[in-house]
């Protein structure tokens, strides 16, 4: 019989307020790639922290390689051959790349060998590392890339994976899925976590379902549809998207000439930056992660207001020097890419975080209405399905998809003219990122102008009604949605729509109306 890597066995893990893990048992053999599903909140990320040796599981036992082990710590992890990749990252942000990969590998190496085998991964998996970086300047998505070549560069007996595949392009997915296959092959068990169910069917030949912290299924994925994975998941299948007809407005954001140095000098400039947005529509954004969003988020924002006069406006007024308290009052809302430290105060209730995009709860004198506050906190928990323990509970103490359904609930309810957003959907299972993009559809519905920024193909071709590409600080043209495909637009994340056909005459008609 082959000895199991791992097996866990009555795994149970409580908090004050919640059982996390209840009586979890999962085997994973040698060469497997076996899924772990689950709504947030159902468990996942505790069980894989368990496994890690960050926490501390309340019962059960823990096997690998066929004995007993108590992993204590990250560091005992390693040293038995298990890596992971944390959705939310451990990388410290004043060293530089190289120095927080050195942090987790034998320190026999110098810090130049470390660098050149940075450089030698990132080159062979598709993915843009420069080791020399420091962390605070990289965006979210190239900090995943980070974690990703820190954890191969341990050569593990077993790599779990936490949403991998989020910052990638369709043409690096295929070839990280031939790296982890080729692991696989080699005897590497892969723990997958992700929340796209078409690549758990695609890569994973096992899946263990959590629900509520409890296992209510085993399967192999390859067998299953993405309805019947969602009903194991969510006890039901999502709610089908309600796309109406095109029926847009008034032209609510337009940009031009914006052409912009990156006070980051990791950053990357802005060069020329058209687009436009009318009441009533969706318009996407697409790029792999550190191409310009972020300079161009902040430019639209407010928390840059260094643009070109005249470059953006907004119902025709200039606010390309507005700061951020101005554009809101003119409509804007914003949904921001990081959730802790810019989209919530961690250590601030749901109620007060109320506050940061909101004031009709200001009374006189500038007093909180902290009752206002919160019955809206409980309004948007109860109409986004947040799971939280009421209008007190602290940001942080949130799961990462339940802070987000609050974040962009709390900007929605807001009833904004011109709603930014930045990765809706990011780390959120399915039921609740169909809610999200339901929500967002509505608001185009009733006449909100929406721009959304998201690596999520799938996502942008569902809710879009138009298309843009930015890569190395470029917009590419406007592109209907009818017109795009995953191929055309992955061709396009590399910089190369001057070589393909595109719709310039659609880009004049879609600005002159």
């Amino acid at each position: 019989m082959t000895t199991t890597r791992l097996q866990l066995s009555g795994i149970t893990k409580r908090y004050p307020g919640v059982v996390a893990n209840s009586g979890v048992s999962l085997t994973v053999l040698p060469g497997e790639v076996h899924a772990v599903l689950g709504e947030n909140g159902a468990g996942k990320s505790t069980l894989m922290k368990i496994i890690y040796g960050s926490v501390k599981p309340d019962e059960g036992s823990v096997m690998f390689n066929g004995k007993p082990v108590h992993i204590r710590n990250p560091q005992e992890a390693r040293a038995l051959g298990i890596s992971m990749v944390f959705q939310h990252f451990s990388l410290f942000d004043t060293l530089t790349v190289a120095e927080n990969v050195w942090l987790g590998l034998d320190k026999s190496l110098t810090l130049p060998q470390v660098s050149a085998s940075i450089t030698a991964k990132a080159t062979e998996y598709g993915l843009d590392v420069d080791p020399s970086r420091p962390v605070h300047t990289l965006s979210v998505g190239e900090m995943q890339r980070v974690e990703i070549i820190r954890a191969l560069l341990t050569n593990p007996q077993l790599l779990i994976l936490d949403e991998p595949t989020s910052v990638l392009t369709p043409q690096a997915v295929e070839k990280l899925f031939v790296v982890l296959r080729k692991l696989a092959s080699e005897g590497c068990s892969i723990l997958y976590i992700s929340h796209k169910l078409h690549e758990i069917r695609e890569l994973c030949t096992a899946c263990t379902v959590l629900r509520g912290g409890q296992v209510t299924g085993v399967c192999n994925p390859r067998e299953e549809s993405n309805a019947s994975l969602s009903r194991l998941m969510i006890g039901a299948e999502p709610p089908a998207l309600e796309v109406r007809a095109l029926h847009a407005g008034a032209t609510v954001l337009e940009v031009s000439g914006l052409t912009l140095q990156s006070d980051d000098p990791f950053g990357t400039h802005l060069s020329d930056i058209a687009l436009s947005v009318r009441a009533g529509e969706v318009v996407g954004i697409a790029g792999v992660s550190g191409n310009g969003q972020s300079e161009l988020l902040y430019s639209l924002s407010g928390e840059d207001t260094r643009a070109p006069a005249g470059s953006v406006r907004m119902g025709g007024q200039d606010v390309s020097r507005q700061s951020p308290t101005k554009r809101r009052a003119l409509g804007l809302h914003f949904v921001p890419e990081e959730r802790l430290g810019r989209g919530a105060v961690p250590t601030l209730s749901l109620a007060h975080n109320l506050l940061l995009s909101r004031d009709d709860a200001l009374g006189a004198g500038g007093w909180i209405r902290v009752n206002a506050l919160k019955t809206q906190a409980a309004d948007i928990i109860s109409r986004y399905k947040v799971k939280a323990n009421g209008p007190d509970a602290a940001a942080k103490s949130l799961s990462g998809g339940n802070l987000q359904k609050f974040i962009v609930g709390r900007e929605i309810e807001a009833k904004p003219k011109l709603l930014i957003v930045s990765q809706p959907t990011w780390g959120v299972d399915v039921g609740a990122a169909a809610q999200i993009r339901g929500e967002i559809l509505k608001l185009r519905d009733a006449g909100c102008a929406v721009l959304v920024v998201s690596e999520e193909l799938d996502e942008l071709f569902e809710i879009s009604d138009r298309l843009h590409v930015i890569a190395k600080g470029r917009l590419s043209p406007s592109l209907d949605r009818a017109d795009a495909t995953i191929e055309r637009i992955g061709m396009w994340m590399s910089g190369l729509w001057d070589t393909t056909p595109h719709h310039k005459e659609k880009e004049t008609a879609h600005v002159a109306a």
